[in-house]
């Protein structure tokens, strides 16, 4: 499902990613560790089409993104994948039920209303379809994000830090609930974590040092 060879990315004279190898299978929930410049957040990054890489070659659901222009990588992202933040990202004056229905929208997929209501229900908001992301609490925001990210039925789910903001219970609600959906739905999911606790819940960990792969 994800293969990097030989992966490099620059920033300047500033090299951050060094030759990355890496190959993560389809429906396996890995982990990303490392310090502060290790590269997990670039490599992140590039996954998600966000940045491109300088060299080497990487594949994601079989489309290879070196190469690509940033029109062609927003194609990418709309039909492969979706992301989750620490910080949420929901619009503020929309409600829970808006939130998730905005992407399908603006990417031009159906909506199918009755699956967004079971979607809510699944990540455990039901009866708050109608909240405003300023009416839940922090815990309940994610669950939104979630929600939001799965129903554009991604093969690849990429999370950045997403119990970053929440406490140790909400963390561990959080991190079970993404463990079950993976399962579940048997996506891909690449999580960058700086939390030992949050990496034990995946099937595998890749630690990063220096922009290599420990």
């Amino acid at each position: 499902m994800i293969q990097a060879k030989g992966l490099t990315k620059n920033y300047g004279p500033s090299s951050v990613l060094k030759g990355l190898d890496l190959e993560i299978p389809g429906g396996q929930f890995v982990a990303i560790m490392g310090e502060s410049g290790s590269g997990k957040t670039t490599f992140l990054n590039l996954l998600a089409g966000l940045d491109r890489a300088d060299g080497g070659s990487l594949s994601v659901a079989g489309v290879e993104l070196v190469g690509k222009t940033k029109d062609q990588l927003v194609s990418f992202r709309r039909d492969h994948l979706a992301m989750i933040f620490q910080d949420f990202h929901l619009l503020g004056g929309l409600s829970a039920f808006e939130n998730l229905l905005l992407p399908l929208r603006l990417s031009g997929k159906t909506a199918d209303k009755e699956r967004l209501h079971r979607l809510l229900a699944q990540v455990g908001l039901e009866g708050k379809e109608h909240k405003l992301p300023q009416q839940l609490s922090g815990g309940e925001q994610q669950r939104v994000a979630i929600a939001r990210a799965l129903a554009l039925e991604p093969k690849v789910l990429l999370a950045d830090e997403p119990t970053g903001n929440l406490d140790r219970k909400n963390s561990e609600a959080i991190l079970g609930l993404l463990k079950g959906l993976q399962q579940s739905t048997g996506m891909t999911l690449v999580m960058v974590t700086h939390s030992n606790k949050a990496a034990a819940v995946a099937d595998r960990l890749v630690t990063l040092e220096d922009g290599c792969l420990l």
